[in-house]
């Protein structure tokens, strides 16, 4: 019986997973520069969290979650977004008694029931970085800069940076009924979803896909004429910061996030091609309310996290793929085996990636194993190399062969890779 994997449940195979790791590795380089520092998070919660933070009205409270009890019957979650859990924990452990602003980031899985697609799974995973306790919008300008520089940096180009505001606790509720009677105009061409969201969360018509509701929401009212004094001036700084930083971007007085604890600034990094209509590689904003939420001290926050999957499926096909350059080595008899193993392990501890060949047989045949394995050198050792005190080296990339002293074996390997 064969057991295949679990719909939208995805194996990262070796080839991607070095495209995955060359996203990580630039995700610490470059935020690490911006003095941020990383936490690691669990990924199950208590399911109060989600249902606090993110909306009830919202798409993954409502049928996306995956929730369970435990044996003692408490409700937990797989955790379908981490800024809840990054503040939760920034609560709990008391952070902000140690530094009045925290710089974090984090990455790993997250989980959400909805119908796989490209770009869109059941599990994902997400890089994404938080500034707790900063309200100026130069942070938020500055924290795009910095997604900026990652983009640049993995060689991604063809993306675009839609910005809008969500207003706050002040100015949105007027704006929310003024959206509500436009919408109550346009029932009839309104899905399921939005006419019962209407009265609740009316602002989540304009984040429907639907074909109808798109239309309908064409001539909408703008939430930019209903910003209050000071979500206008916060506005005006995030713009000014992000001429200031040289970060291109555009206003869409249309975009809105799905959940609920967004306040003033929203954003989303869009990739031009590749991806189809899941084509947000990254998105976030503004939360100042979700700290005293749950319960901690009055803290502004902004954060925003990328999509992995996403952002892999830009990258040229074998982008990263060779990365390493594998020495594959060849020892021919036990007199070439126990003089072999040694240098092995003293390739090893100056950095190289080794692989030794245990096949048998004729060499020609293990010349094939090590183009199988992806290497860049083959190492062979046999009863002439042993008399003259030497190794036979192979570049598996031009053919070239060569023979070369052991002591200077290494700062050969570094030659032929150009290092």
């Amino acid at each position: 019986m064969t057991i295949s994997g679990i719909r939208g449940f995805n194996d990262i195979l070796p080839g991607e997973a070095a495209a995955w790791k060359r996203m990580e590795e630039e995700a610490e380089r470059v935020f690490s520069s911006f003095g941020f520092f990383e936490i690691r998070l669990p990924v199950i919660e208590k399911t109060e969290l989600f249902l606090r933070t993110i909306g009830e009205t919202t798409d993954i409270v409502e049928k996306q979650m995956y929730s369970f009890l435990d044996r003692h019957g408490e409700s937990l979650s797989l955790r379908p977004e981490g800024t809840a859990p990054l503040v939760r924990s920034y609560i709990e452990h008391k952070l902000y008694a140690a530094n009045s602003v925290s710089r974090l980031f984090y990455k790993g899985p997250m989980f959400r029931y909805e119908r796989p697609q490209k770009g869109r799974y059941r599990q994902f995973y997400q890089i994404g970085a938080e500034v707790l306790g900063e309200e100026s919008p130069m942070v938020d300008a500055e924290a795009l800069k910095m997604l900026s520089i990652f983009l640049s940096g993995l060689g991604i180009r063809g993306t675009s940076i839609e910005v809008n505001s969500l207003g706050c606790i002040e100015c949105r509720p007027t704006y929310k009924e003024e959206l509500k009677e436009f919408l109550n105009l346009k029932k009839e061409s309104l899905c399921e979803n939005c006419l019962g969201r209407t009265d609740k969360n009316p602002l989540r018509a304009l984040d429907c896909k639907n074909p109808s509701c798109v239309e309908a929401v064409k001539e909408a009212p703008s939430i930019q004429g209903f910003l209050c004094a000071g979500c206008k001036g916060h506005f005006e700084g995030l713009k000014k910061g992000l001429d200031a930083f040289g970060v291109l971007f555009k206003i869409n007085p249309k975009m809105v996030r799905g959940l609920d604890y967004y306040t003033r600034t929203t954003f989303e990094v869009l990739a031009k091609d590749g991806l189809g209509s899941q084509n947000a590689v990254a998105a976030g904003g503004r939360y100042d309310g979700l700290v005293k939420e749950l319960g901690g001290p009055k803290t502004p926050c902004f954060g925003f996290a990328i999509g992995m999957e996403r952002l892999a499926a830009l990258f040229a096909e074998g982008s990263f793929a060779s990365e390493r350059a594998i020495v594959y080595c060849v020892f021919m008899g036990e007199e070439a085996e126990k003089k072999g193993f040694a240098l092995a392990g003293g390739l090893r501890e100056k950095g190289e990636s080794v692989i030794v060949d245990y096949g048998r047989g004729a060499l020609k045949d293990a010349f094939k194993r090590s183009d199988k394995a992806g290497a860049r050198f083959t190492l062979v050792i046999g009863s002439d190399e042993l008399r003259e005190g030497v190794v036979t080296l192979k570049d598996m990339n031009t053919g070239a062969q060569e023979k070369v002293k052991e002591e200077n074996l290494v700062s050969r390997l570094k030659a032929l890779k150009g290092v």
